[in-house]
């Protein structure tokens, strides 16, 4: 089983979906249907769930897993997270797409090498991707955009700003 830090959350367990053992589940994965498909097998913090079957009940997703047959024993696993190796990823064939997982707790610091604080998480809006940074115990929106940031070194695990002036005294 890999290292809990390398497994990454890709759906919680809701409510059962009837009285057989399917259980509805909250995808949190840009492929549910390849994430979720038969025989897939997803961890969770005490074992190891099979998929048995998948279906799309609406815009709900409907999973059975091996060995959960009747509503007692789904219930039993609602609030369960599903966890799957960070490694399972597709790789990415831009360098300079990130997976958000990868830059969340990169430390940051300027061009002039002045340490700034973690990436704490990653937001994503129609204009922009904004990379929110932690300075002086307050998080900043830094546009995730070459000029402001023309160093990414997940493997270092660090990230490069050239911050416009004042960007962080607001």
């Amino acid at each position: 089983m890999p290292d809990r830090d390398d497994l990454l959350v890709v759906g919680r367990i809701g409510p059962p979906n009837g009285v057989h053992g399917a259980v509805v589940v909250h995808a949190f994965t840009d492929a549910p249907d390849e994430r979720f498909a038969a025989d897939a097998v997803l961890l969770t913090a005490g074992e190891a769930l099979t998929v048995q079957a998948s279906r799309w009940q609406g815009k709900r997703l409907v999973v059975q897993f091996v060995g959960v047959a009747d509503r007692e024993q789904a219930q039993a696993l609602r609030g369960t997270d599903l966890r799957v190796a960070a490694s399972s990823r597709p790789a990415l064939e831009d360098p300079d797409d990130f997976y958000d997982t990868d830059l969340i707790g990169l430390a940051a610091s300027t061009v002039d090498g002045e340490a700034l604080g973690p990436v704490r998480d990653i937001v994503h809006s129609p204009a922009s991707d904004y990379l929110v940074v932690e300075v002086d115990g307050r998080e900043h929106l830094v546009p995730f955009i070459a000029a402001f940031v023309p160093t990414v070194d997940v493997a270092g695990g660090r990230v490069v700003l050239d911050p416009p002036e004042g960007l962080f005294e607001l």
